[in-house]
């Protein structure tokens, strides 16, 4: 009668299962692997931009004579220059600036609600997450006014070679400029704005089940952390986009 014997390797540890690469859970490792496939989208994006920026002429003329032409790539400073309730004002990039303020308020705030989570304390997690929500909803609102100021264009509007004046911009015209300039601001800015959307709505539903007590009897709040990961990623996209429409 024979026996088999049974050779097992030797258990070292790393890849025994149930180990953490870098002490991050399951769940924050496939979110880093989902911002990281984002940061590939949003980065072609902008290239996109910059190619297309490159391909065109620049303004060359003292910015004070700057008109709006479809010959020249237009100048920020000049297309987002308005400020609600100060209409006929020229205010370079403040309103934009608000807008950035606001968003790295919101970050401030989501890392106060993820270190509130690490303390265990309940009610800081919910009121550093309902400003977050706040300050994220501002945020669609102020992004919304700029959409519809851009769409609606000034006052003066721009000539065509054909003497006929168009005002504002859409996905085939364009008074600040070339066309593509207005589809590449749609296409960035709102597919930016779509994600600070859904952080928004991922921020209420984890401020629903904090208030419901969803985490606290988990022991642990690592839902808040993984959503801040989002948030601040977000956040960060933005600093980009802002510094390539609006800056250079």
């Amino acid at each position: 009668m024979s026996t088999s014997t049974t050779l097992e390797a030797p258990k070292t540890g790393t890849w025994d299962g149930g180990n953490e690469p870098l002490k991050a859970s399951y769940g924050k490792l496939m979110m880093w692997f989902f911002l990281l496939s984002d940061a590939f989208t949003f980065g072609a994006l902008l290239i996109v931009y910059g190619l297309s920026r490159h391909s065109h002429l620049p303004y060359t003329g003292s910015p004070d004579d700057f008109t709006f032409s479809t010959e020249w790539w237009p100048i920020p400073e000049k297309v987002f220059n308005a400020f609600p309730g100060f209409h006929g004002v020229d205010l370079p990039l403040a309103f934009v600036a608000l807008m950035t303020m606001i968003l790295i308020l919101s970050s401030v705030t989501m890392v106060l609600a993820v270190e509130a989570g690490h303390r265990m304390d309940k009610n800081d997690v919910q009121k550093w997450l309902m400003w977050t929500i706040l300050f994220g909803s501002i945020f669609l609102g102020c992004q919304a006014w700029e959409w519809a100021h851009f769409i609606s264009g000034t006052d003066e509007g721009m000539l065509l070679a054909d003497g006929t004046r168009i005002f504002g911009a859409n996905l085939t015209m364009n008074q600040y400029g070339p066309p593509l300039f207005a589809d590449l601001f749609f296409f960035i800015t709102g597919f930016h704005g779509t994600h600070v959307f859904s952080g928004v709505v991922l921020l209420i539903m984890v401020f629903i089940n904090t208030v419901n007590g969803v985490y606290h009897k988990r022991g642990h709040y690592e839902m808040v952390e993984k959503v801040g990961l989002y948030w601040h990623f977000v956040d960060l996209v933005w600093v980009f986009v802002f510094t390539f429409f609006y800056l250079i």
